[in-house]
């Protein structure tokens, strides 16, 4: 079945773009930059939806301070995503609670991505960001196949470890033939909030080593600010324009959107996938 046959059977019809948002490995701050990613990408006009495809530890709901037993409305067949700080969500979080986690195997876990993707009502959208669990398994392979991605971006820190990880992220998209449309580098540097210096805790140049080799711009580098943490803990995504921390998703989302609009997207390739 082509791409634009699986689309007009879903929810998938009328949205333009499809990006996602990963990571080689956990811990780097994939789904907090997710979540802001989309709230700027909202705030330049557009019509976001987000897809939190984490089926094993979904957080957006938290981010997004959606309460907690909150399910989405059904017809019985699709699901209507629930809507936060202007986004359209969607959510495994939605559908369990902290006391039932997913004990699944991979196919499962793909089974119920493919839900979650293709009966939900997106309706209208400019950009659907999905929130991707960390690695290179069958969650990402299952959206690859199953989605027209427009493009993914890749999240890291400046640690070696890191970068290394996020270097199988890359490899993994350039296989399945999604073009990688930026790096994030999270956790880039700390300002002493007395003094103002400003230190490298995590190391410097991960996201230019990536840059160099691979062409991909950094489209941003994020301070550890204790204020994303409480946002994130909170609910409360940074929107606000004037401040200079969701400024830098602001920038990241320009970057991103123009990226998509220059036509950088292409169809994946999965012929050489194993599934």
């Amino acid at each position: 079945m082509s791409t634009q046959d699986q689309k007009t059977m879903n929810g998938l019809e009328n949205v333009q773009w499809i990006l996602g948002v990963a990571s080689g490995k956990g811990g780097v701050g994939k789904s907090t930059v997710s979540a802001h990613l989309a709230v700027a990408l909202k705030s330049l006009g557009l019509k976001v939806g987000l897809l939190d495809a984490d089926i094993y530890g979904p957080s957006q709901g938290l981010m997004f301070g959606i309460a907690e037993g909150t399910r989405p409305k059904t017809d019985g067949k699709s699901f209507v995503p629930v809507e936060a700080h202007g986004v359209s969500i969607m959510s495994m979080a939605f559908l369990t609670t902290d006391q039932t986690p997913m004990v699944w195997r991979g196919p499962m876990a793909s089974g119920a991505l493919q839900q979650l993707l293709l009966q939900t009502q997106w309706g209208n959208l400019d950009v659907l960001v999905v929130d991707l669990p960390p690695g290179t398994g069958d969650i990402q392979l299952t959206l690859a196949q199953r989605a027209r991605l427009a493009g993914a971006v890749v999240v890291t820190t400046p640690q070696d470890i890191a970068v290394l990880d996020a270097k199988k992220g890359i490899e993994m998209f350039n296989k399945v033939g999604v073009p990688v449309l930026g790096l994030v580098e999270n956790m880039s540097y700390h300002i002493c909030g007395k003094c103002g210096h400003q230190d490298a805790l995590f190391g410097t140049g991960g996201a230019q080593t990536l840059e160099g080799r691979y062409g991909i711009p950094v489209i941003g580098r994020l301070p550890l600010d204790a204020r994303l943490g409480e946002a994130s803990d909170k609910g409360t995504p940074l929107e606000a324009s004037d401040d200079a921390l969701a400024e830098n998703f602001r920038t990241a989302a320009k970057a991103v959107y123009e990226s998509l609009q220059q036509g950088q997207q292409q169809m994946p390739g999965i012929s050489d996938v194993d599934e």
